[in-house]
């Protein structure tokens, strides 16, 4: 009896995949190889949400959209400023998941497991969505800086197409002239929307996936596989994508916007009053701007990264997410 209670009471073997720091950096490996496959789809999405926006002076910045559709900008794209130029500005956006992708799982996974009972397998969906909000707000207030560089960088093609004075040459310059013009603080423009943004996307990437791949597991009898992963990511990137295109577009434009010699913006006072504008002069739908390859690039992107996570968290011998 002795020898069964001393069994029951050892510890449970600790694993280092399980870690704090190794959740880090596989998430962080995961983010960067979906970003790098996607990324020309984000460049995309950027461009047509900036489309029929005011200039600093109050008149339209192009008499007519350059572009009509994703395609077409894309091509246009391409045809115009060259194939590479879909990867401009992908630099930043590789540093920006060194900090919101590595923070956002981390903190989801210690949520999660701090508000799991004994026994449970899974959260129930409010509990989710909290976790997944937090998440995704505290990991994009952290990155921020890094999102403000990444718009700027993809904006400079199609300001130099328009005859105008290029702002930035590259991320580092990006970075020192955001501080010279705004200061430390201006590296957080636009952070309300951004953090507003990531807080639902991530409710929809973050809790949807869980939540999905819980769901199939349960009611098909499928294993932790390959097929759970894609239907998960697929529903994940879906969520995500119709509940923060509104606000990704607000936080691009606010991103976007000339700023004065304080660094205050010349378009805008604030999220509330750029998503004012734009519905008020542009209609309701334009805060669906670049909503299809949002969608398309977040499908891809939840699926590569989903897939990498997993399958990186398998070769270390530990189970599925």
């Amino acid at each position: 009896m002795q020898q069964t209670t001393r069994t029951e009471m050892r510890p449970v073997k600790y694993h280092y995949a399980d870690s704090f720091l190794c959740t880090y950096v596989v998430s962080v490996i995961a983010a960067n190889m979906a970003e790098l496959v996607t990324y020309p789809l984000d460049l995309t999405k950027t461009r047509l949400q900036i489309q029929g926006e005011a200039t600093a002076g109050g008149a339209r910045a192009i008499s007519s959209p350059q572009y009509r559709g994703m395609l077409a900008t894309a091509l246009g794209i391409v045809k115009e400023e060259g194939a590479l130029k879909l990867w401009q500005g992908v630099t930043p956006a590789l540093y920006r998941h060194v900090v919101y992708s590595g923070v956002r799982i981390v903190t989801y996974d210690t949520l999660r497991k701090s508000m799991m009972g004994h026994g449970d397998t899974s959260l129930p969906l409010h509990k989710s969505a909290l976790c997944g909000v937090t998440a995704g707000a505290l990991a994009q207030w952290m990155a921020s800086p890094a999102d403000l560089v990444k718009v700027q960088c993809q904006m400079e093609g199609k300001r130099r197409l328009q005859g105008l004075e290029p702002r930035v040459h590259g991320a580092a310059h990006a970075f020192r002239e955001i501080v010279k013009r705004g200061g430390v603080r201006g590296l957080w423009k636009g952070s309300v929307p951004n953090v507003q943004r990531a807080a639902l996307v991530n409710l929809g990437d973050l809790t949807t996936y869980d939540t999905v791949k819980r769901a199939i597991m349960r009611r098909t009898g499928l294993p932790d596989c390959h097929l759970v992963h894609i239907a998960s990511s697929v529903c994940a990137g879906l969520v995500a994508a119709t509940m923060g295109t509104p606000a990704d577009v607000v936080k691009t434009r606010i991103m976007n916007q000339p700023i004065d010699t304080t660094g205050r913006g010349l378009l805008y006072k604030g999220s509330v009053d750029c998503l004012v504008q734009t519905v008020s002069k542009e209609g309701f739908f334009a805060l669906y701007k670049g909503f299809l390859p949002v969608w398309i690039r977040m499908a891809p992107w939840s699926l590569t990264f989903w897939l990498s996570f997993e399958q990186i968290r398998s070769m270390l011998g530990i189970g599925g997410y």
